[in-house]
């Protein structure tokens, strides 16, 4: 099994020599060769044939605004998020360990929408929600009802 390093390696030496087997491995198409590349039928990979026979780097897509969707562990009413704490053992070894916010799925009243909302939020934020209510914890954080 060759590597990328190994292919790249051999792939540099088929497209400096000129001999008749290298010319059977490379083969130049229609549309690549107007732009001045040659594909390589082992792996598709874009060869430059220019005056210099530098090969172009790999080009990888690249999506920056897609992320994985991850639900994170933060309540977004209080901010509150893991806090790193360390696990101690009897004989006083410490391990770096996570303690997480305490998030529940809870379907809350909105007076304003006359509607239940389904939230992911921390015990402490529902306590400050039966205290001060909905409108005002949400407006406080900044957080848009309507939406959800």
């Amino acid at each position: 099994m060759t590597t990328m390093a190994t292919q790249g390696a051999w792939l540099r030496m088929a497209a400096v020599s000129s001999s008749s087997s290298a010319k059977s491995v490379l083969k130049s198409t229609v549309t690549s060769s107007e732009l001045g590349f040659l594909t390589s039928q082992l792996s598709g990979i874009r060869i430059s044939h220019g005056p210099s026979d530098v090969i172009s780097p790999i080009s990888v897509p690249s999506f920056p605004g897609l992320q994985p969707i991850v639900a994170r562990r933060i309540c977004p009413f209080t901010g509150k998020k893991a806090n790193r704490a360390n696990k101690v053992s009897f004989s006083n070894h410490k391990t770096k360990k996570l303690q997480f916010v305490n998030l529940q799925y809870k379907k809350v009243w909105w007076e304003a929408g006359k509607r239940f909302v389904k939230l992911r939020l921390s015990t402490k934020a529902l306590k400050t929600i039966e205290k001060n209510g909905l409108d005002a914890v949400a407006k406080k954080a900044g957080i848009d009802l309507r939406k959800k």
